[in-house]
């Protein structure tokens, strides 16, 4: 008699559990292909509860200059150009809805980081708004949300020297000091094992302007406060 007791506690406590989820209860992930994968943020880091190696199903490349990054060149979704890359999907805790999931997203990429604000996507996207999308069933994941731009807000046919232009520039800016700059981005780039076609001259144009053996180096000469100037 305990015995069946036993059972049918276990069985009432199972079905209370599954009765406690979101009636939606999906996994979401977020996409992570550029500084993401190294810094996430702390609201993301929080929930994080897995990690899987993935390649963008579509192409990526430096095509746009970070406002929050004084003008620092990022990687960005593109239509011409780039090239699908290695990247990774966040996945989330379970209790974590979609929207919440695109709410910590968006945060982070705007530096709103425990604010308790909301994504809503805009009706008429500016160029400077952050975008949050989307894919169903991508690695395993139920939906994986990303970050994009409005075509305004991307560099038209960006080349290396102009890439090497806005990280140097960005590298002597207030960016620089809080290692927020182009060339520290380029540095975690690298890092995370992400080449795409414009990538390799870019970073000999960034050396070659600083004279500069490698980008550390570079980064050292330009970031405010050092009294060393490099010759352009």
């Amino acid at each position: 008699m305990k015995l069946v007791l036993i059972i049918i506690s276990l069985v009432i406590l199972c079905i209370c559990s599954a009765l406690c989820l979101p009636a939606s209860a999906k996994s979401v992930g977020i996409f992570a292909y550029g500084s993401v994968i190294s810094d996430p943020g702390s609201e993301i880091a929080a929930v994080r509860v897995n990690s899987i190696n993935a390649e963008t199903p579509f192409k990526i490349e430096f095509g746009r200059s970070s406002r929050m990054r004084d003008g620092a060149p990022t990687l960005v979704p593109v239509q011409e150009g780039g090239a699908k890359v290695n990247a990774v999907v966040i996945v989330l805790a379970p209790t974590v809805s979609e929207q919440e999931a695109a709410d910590l997203l968006w945060r982070r990429e705007t530096r709103k980081v425990g604010s308790g604000r909301r994504y809503n996507p805009p009706a008429h996207p500016k160029p400077n708004n952050v975008l949050v999308k989307k894919l169903t069933n991508f690695a395993g994941t139920d939906v994986v949300l990303y970050t994009d731009f409005p075509p305004a807000g991307k560099l038209n046919n960006p080349t290396p020297q102009q890439l090497a232009e806005l990280a140097i520039a960005s590298a002597k800016a207030p960016a620089g000091a809080k290692g927020m700059d182009g060339i520290s981005y380029l540095i975690a780039v690298k890092g995370s094992n992400i080449h795409t076609p414009l990538m390799a001259e870019y970073e000999k144009e960034i050396l070659a302007r600083t004279q500069s053996t490698d980008l550390q180096q570079a980064l050292d000469k330009l970031k405010p406060g050092d009294k060393k100037t490099p010759n352009q």
